[in-house]
């Protein structure tokens, strides 16, 4: 098996056209002085996100702009998995948006679809892909649990963020201040397994 890759260039792309996850993610990486580019800014196309795991989805997407920039690439896959619901919308989480990218719209159809059901059991999967243009890449996945809400409840965050509340916490992620959500989040999680594998030596 190859050793994991350390990052080591001054410059990442984020393989993302979703604002709220590439401004999440710059936050994360600022402790390490990388300059982050967005898909968007280099008006790079959207890739066919045909996979069918938040990796192989996170692998899609990173692989392809790493290709098309030259530079290496960061790419997450997120979704909110409902267990009453066999898992939906999980990597589908996006599509339930529609083309308008419509998360009320969203949120709302998942709440209908549980109807009166008490199991409100709900957790957020973030995949995140490291990939280089030669097509290496180092994939990681965090998790986390807790409860869909309804009604919403603030705007802090983006997504169904306003509609999950994780155990042992009262706000749901969008009641929460950036730096308390970063703290928990699945995001979090995942970076810090990528952060100890690809950015600390030794």
């Amino acid at each position: 098996m190859d050793m994991t890759r350390l990052f080591k260039s001054s410059k990442l792309v984020i393989a993302s056209h979703n604002a709220g996850k590439v401004r999440e993610i710059g936050a994360l990486l600022a402790p390490f002085g990388v300059e982050t580019i967005s898909v968007a800014d280099l008006d790079l196309p959207e890739p066919v996100e045909d996979g069918l795991s938040f990796i192989a989805n996170a692998e899609i997407k990173a692989l392809a702009a790493a290709k098309a920039s030259g530079l290496p690439s960061l790419a997450d896959d997120s979704g909110l998995e409902v267990a009453a619901l066999g898992g939906e919308p999980g990597i589908y989480s996006a599509r339930w948006a529609g083309p308008t990218k419509d998360f009320a719209l969203a949120m709302a159809a998942v709440d209908k679809k549980l109807g009166n059901t008490t199991n409100r059991a709900a957790n957020f999967t973030c995949a995140l892909t490291l990939a280089w243009p030669d097509g290496h890449m180092e994939s990681f996945e965090g998790k986390v649990y807790g409860d869909v809400v309804w009604p919403l409840r603030g705007k802090n965050g983006f997504g169904y963020d306003p509609f999950f509340v994780a155990s042992g916490h009262a706000l749901t992620f969008g009641e929460m201040a950036a730096t308390d959500k970063h703290a928990i989040s699945h995001r979090a999680k995942a970076f810090r397994q990528l952060i100890d594998a690809c950015f600390k030596s030794g």
